[in-house]
């Protein structure tokens, strides 16, 4: 990901530490790493494009305790493979029963080249049960901007897809299908799952 994409980050980073509560200081007997969102985010309940065809929305399929969201593109160069391979290894710390109740999602952000099936094949590179979407441009931008994440289009390249600005957050979504939480790219694996685990144990 590019300069640009980094500011846009960066400042959309700024704002949402500005408006949210910080998991930093102790909760209970864990000490998270994320980010409490109060208010909570809004999902958007729009038809994204599964695998199969079939529509998918944030709302209707999700049904997990949690549900991990990230908003990326296949042909991103550092970033997106990074928080991917993040996401893969922090579940692979959880426990089966704790596993069965989290979701990983990978919704591109450059459709014009990631089908939805290019986005399913990404996505299962790095966990079989991870989820990969696409579909319109424009429906995802409109998904991402309530949970704080900055989808841009630049300027078009030879190959027909567009150059992508995109925050870099992992939003986690509940079963009240509501934007809880959000770790930034640099939160390690074990970070990640700690905080999972500890989420998980608040939903109980």
């Amino acid at each position: 990901m590019g300069r640009p994409a980094l500011l846009v980050s960066a400042l959309l980073g700024l704002s949402l530490l500005s408006g949210c509560g910080s998991f930093e200081a102790s909760t209970g007997d864990h000490e998270m790493t994320g980010t409490l969102l109060d208010p909570h985010f809004v999902v958007k309940d729009a038809a994204l494009v599964a695998e199969s065809g079939s529509a998918y929305s944030l709302v209707k399929d999700t049904d997990k305790d949690l549900t991990l969201v990230f908003f990326g593109y296949t042909h991103c160069p550092d970033i997106c493979g990074i928080v991917m391979s993040n996401l893969a290894s922090a579940t692979a710390r959880l426990s089966d029963e704790e596993r069965a109740d989290v979701d990983v999602v990978f919704v591109t952000t450059d459709p014009a080249r990631d089908t939805p099936e290019v986005a399913a094949d990404y996505a299962t590179n790095f966990d079989e049960s991870f989820i990969g979407v696409s579909g319109d441009l424009q429906t995802i931008i409109d998904v991402a901007k309530p949970l704080g994440i900055a989808v841009e289009k630049g300027n078009k390249l030879p190959s027909g897809g567009y150059e992508v600005t995109h925050g870099t957050q992992v939003v986690a979504i509940d079963a009240d299908d509501e934007g809880v939480a959000y770790w930034s790219q640099d939160v390690s694996s074990a970070q990640l799952a700690a905080d999972i685990q500890h989420l998980l144990r608040e939903a109980a």
